[in-house]
């Protein structure tokens, strides 16, 4: 558990990607030139044969990418593999209904555009990977007040039971508030304990390196924070590392942009990271 001071919408399996231009290049601190970033898993695969910049060609790539993926975070501890309780809501955001879901340990899950079926085929993922089903919602004083979808009540918890449950409660009331103050301007640090129990190893040390040091009002690009976890040669892993986010605006991947003036690809659809950066001062926000 970690504090901190979460796929876009695709056609045919491919997402959206757009373009920063020539006048905000210097809004992103970005060069006017320089390599292009890397296409995020679920973003849109590079065309066959693309050589990358590990390796001797595409294919070398991948396998190096698919190996960094199975390195260990050295601060990784054994995950619990008993049934974890935990609890969801939806937030009605200015990007559409998030989907947030904590356990005991804190926030686990962000899913973007949480329409009634989005929403439950999240919950159901989460209910296999957490080992039980969630448990009843926190309480209207908790809760966003027009939530798109409400969490279904389970039954009462054993006493044993009890203490995780008030607890994950907790924890999602306290996500609800800070996600809320975000989108109203007022946070611009989220201090939410974090559940990384859904991802590991490379991916999960960028994300950590990503909330922990890239903040408001910020961008870094692939291959910078590349270079910041000491992989000088893995700007698509940290792509991939992006993609597979589940934790998005908290541990905020909107922040991740192209060197060489690309915005980037992001889980929540491109007008979702424009809209981010908007708010948070990087690029301007629209007219109409």
């Amino acid at each position: 558990m970690d504090h901190v001071s979460q796929g876009p919408r695709t056609t045919h399996g491919h997402a959206e990607h757009g373009r920063v231009t020539q006048g905000t290049r210097s809004a992103l601190g970005l060069a006017a030139q320089g390599p292009r970033g890397p296409e995020c898993a679920g973003w849109g695969a590079p065309p066959t044969g693309r050589r990358g910049a590990v390796g001797g060609g595409f294919y070398a790539e991948r396998v190096t990418i698919a190996e960094r993926q199975k390195q260990p975070d050295p601060r990784e501890r054994s995950e619990r593999r008993e049934a974890r309780a935990w609890a969801w809501a939806v937030s009605a955001t200015p990007i559409g209904p998030l989907l947030l879901a904590a356990t005991d340990e804190g926030l686990v899950q962000v899913v973007f555009h949480a329409e009634e079926k989005t929403a439950a085929e999240a919950v159901a993922r989460l209910t296999r990977r957490l080992g039980a089903e969630p448990t009843s919602q926190p309480s209207a004083s908790l809760r966003p007040a027009s939530p798109a979808v409400t969490a279904p009540a389970s039954a009462a918890p054993s006493a044993a039971a009890a203490l995780p449950v008030a607890r994950c409660t907790e924890q999602l009331g306290e996500a609800i508030r800070q996600v809320e103050s975000y989108f109203a301007g007022d946070t611009k640090a989220f201090t939410l304990p974090l559940d990384w129990s859904l991802i590991t190893g490379f991916n999960r040390r960028v994300l950590r390196e990503l909330a922990a040091h890239v903040p408001y009002g910020t961008v870094v690009g692939y291959q910078d924070l590349a270079d910041r976890v000491g992989e000088p040669g893995a700007a698509r892993a940290v792509g991939v590392a992006m993609g597979s986010n589940p934790l998005p605006v908290v541990v905020p991947c909107h922040r991740v942009v192209e060197s060489g003036g690309g915005i980037g690809g992001f889980g929540g659809g491109l007008e979702t990271k424009r809209t981010l950066l908007a708010l948070e001062g990087v690029l301007p926000r629209p007219l109409f």
